[in-house]
C-alpha cells in the first residue's frame, strides 16, 4: 500500500491560533474567574501531548479498553440498493459505550487525573451518549462525576440515564430553559464556575471555550486518523482514500474527528449534516447554517460562532428528533470551513433521518443512533448522484439502543 500525498496549499494544522481563534471564530468568552481554570486546562493538555508516557497510556486503553482501532465496513447492500456509489461506514457504534464519545471523554479524563490534581468531573448531555462516556471514563479512573441533562432529553432517553447511574454517576435534571442540551450545558458551568478548584469540566463537543475546541478534536481525530490508512488498505477497505466523507453535526465532535485528518487531502469532499427538524421554513430546527433568519454569528456558551437567536439576538428554540444534535449553536472550526470552502454543510430533516434509519437497520442490520441517522438520510440522497467508481465514508457516530423509544413513538406499526 502507497499512501496517498496530502494535497493543501492551506495549513489546516496552524488553527487556533494562541487566541483560541479560528479566523474570527471561537475564542475565550467566559467570566474572569474561569480564566485561571482554562489557562491551567490548556497548559495541562499542551504538557500531555508532548509526554510519551501519558500518550502511550491513552493508546493502551484505547486499545485494550475501548476497542480501537474501530472497523470501517463495507455497506454492500445498501450500496447496491442506491444503485450508486458504494457505501463505507466508519463503526464508532462498536467502540465501549457505543458511540465517538469515548474517545474525548477518556483522554480528558485521564488528563485530569495524571496531569491536574482533581478529583470531581461535571459534564453535560444531551442524547446521553458523552454522559455515559463520562461516567463510563470516571468509573475507570476512580472519579466522582455529576452529569447535567435537560428534562426533555431525560424522558427521551431512559436508557442512558439508568446506564449512567449504574456506573456511578449522579445525573442531574435540568429543568430551565428548554430543558434540552443548551440548559444543561448552562448547569454544567455554573457548577465549574462555584467548584473550579476542585472540579473538572469535561465538554463533550467541540465547542465552549479554548483550549477545549482544539482539545476534544484532537482526542477525537483518532476517527479520521485510522479511517486514512483503513480506507487505504485494500484488505479492509476500498484501497484508495473515499470522494466523500459525510458526517452529523451537532457541536461537531464527530464530524471534525472525522474529517481534521482528511483536510490536507484537497480531492476529499467533507460534508457536515445539520439536523433539519421538522424544515428549516418551519423554524424548528437546529440547522444554523441553513437558515440565514435564525442562523447568525454570535457568542454562546463561550466561544463565537454560528448560533440560533432571534431578531433581538435570544437564543432560539430549537427542534431535532434527535437529543444529540438537538443545540443552538455549531463548533467553531466548523464555521471557519465552511468559510473557507473545505468543507460543505447541508441539513436532514426528521422524516429523512428516520428513512435513513430504517434503511440501515433493512439493509445492513445496524441499529443506528439518530444523530448517525441523519448522516445516512444524507447519503440516501447523494450515492444515487455519484457515479459507482465514486467511494462515500460515512462516520457511524453511535448505535441507537438509546432511541429505540423514540423511533417506536414515531413510526408505531411502520416497521
Amino acid at each position: 500500500m502507497t499512501p496517498t500525498k496530502p494535497t493543501a496549499r492551506i495549513n489546516y494544522r496552524a488553527l487556533p491560533d494562541e487566541n483560541g481563534r479560528f479566523g474570527p471564530y471561537g475564542g475565550k468568552y467566559v467570566p474572569e474567574t474561569l480564566m485561571p481554570a482554562l489557562d491551567e486546562l490548556e497548559e495541562a493538555y499542551l504538557q500531555a501531548r508532548n509526554d510519551p508516557d501519558f500518550m502511550a497510556e491513552l493508546g493502551r486503553l484505547q486499545r485494550t479498553y475501548v476497542g480501537r482501532p474501530t472497523p470501517i465496513s463495507y455497506a454492500r447492500r445498501l450500496s447496491e440498493h442506491l444503485g450508486g456509489a458504494q457505501i463505507y461506514l466508519k463503526r464508532e457504534d462498536l467502540a465501549h459505550s457505543g458511540a465517538h464519545k469515548i474517545n474525548n471523554a477518556l483522554g480528558q479524563a485521564l488528563l485530569m487525573k495524571r496531569k491536574m490534581g482533581k478529583t470531581r468531573i461535571v459534564a453535560e448531555t444531551g442524547a446521553g451518549q458523552h454522559g455515559v462516556a463520562t461516567a463510563t471514563a470516571a468509573a475507570l479512573l476512580g472519579i466522582e462525576c455529576v452529569v447535567y441533562m435537560g428534562t426533555v432529553d431525560m424522558a427521551r432517553q431512559q436508557p442512558n440515564v439508568f446506564r449512567m447511574k449504574l456506573l456511578g454517576t449522579e445525573v442531574r435534571g435540568v429543568e430551565s430553559g428548554s430543558k434540552t442540551l443548551k440548559d444543561a450545558i448552562n448547569e454544567a458551568i455554573r457548577d465549574w464556575v462555584t467548584n473550579v478548584r476542585t472540579t473538572h469540566y469535561l465538554l463533550g463537543s467541540a465547542l465552549g471555550p479554548h483550549p477545549y475546541p482544539a482539545m476534544v478534536r484532537d482526542f477525537q481525530s483518532v476517527i479520521g486518523q485510522e479511517a486514512l490508512w483503513q480506507m487505504q488498505d485494500g484488505e479492509i477497505g476500498p484501497g484508495r482514500l473515499p470522494d466523500v466523507i459525510v458526517a452529523c453535526v451537532g457541536g461537531g465532535s464527530n464530524a471534525i474527528g472525522a474529517f481534521h485528518p482528511f483536510l490536507e487531502y484537497e480531492n476529499v469532499r467533507l460534508i457536515g449534516v445539520e439536523a433539519g427538524g421538522r424544515g428549516i421554513e418551519s423554524g424548528e430546527h437546529a440547522a444554523r447554517f441553513a437558515d440565514p433568519e435564525l442562523g447568525r454569528l454570535g457568542v454562546l456558551q463561550g466561544t463565537m460562532s454560528y448560533v440560533m437567536q432571534d431578531s433581538d439576538g435570544q437564543i432560539a428554540l430549537t427542534h431535532s428528533i434527535s437529543a444529540g444534535l438537538d443545540y443552538a449553536s455549531v463548533g467553531p472550526e466548523h464555521a471557519w470551513l465552511r468559510d473557507l470552502q473545505r468543507a460543505e454543510y447541508t441539513y436532514c430533516t426528521d422524516d429523512q433521518a428516520l428513512e435513513g434509519f430504517k434503511a440501515l437497520c433493512h439493509l445492513e442490520g445496524i441499529i443506528p443512533a439518530l444523530e448517525s441517522a441523519h448522516a445516512i438520510g444524507h447519503v440516501l440522497e447523494l450515492a444515487p448522484t455519484l457515479p459507482k467508481n465514486q467511494v462515500i465514508l460515512v462516520n457511524l457516530s453511535g448505535r441507537g439502543d438509546k432511541d429505540l423509544g423514540t423511533v417506536m413513538s414515531v413510526l408505531g406499526e411502520e416497521l
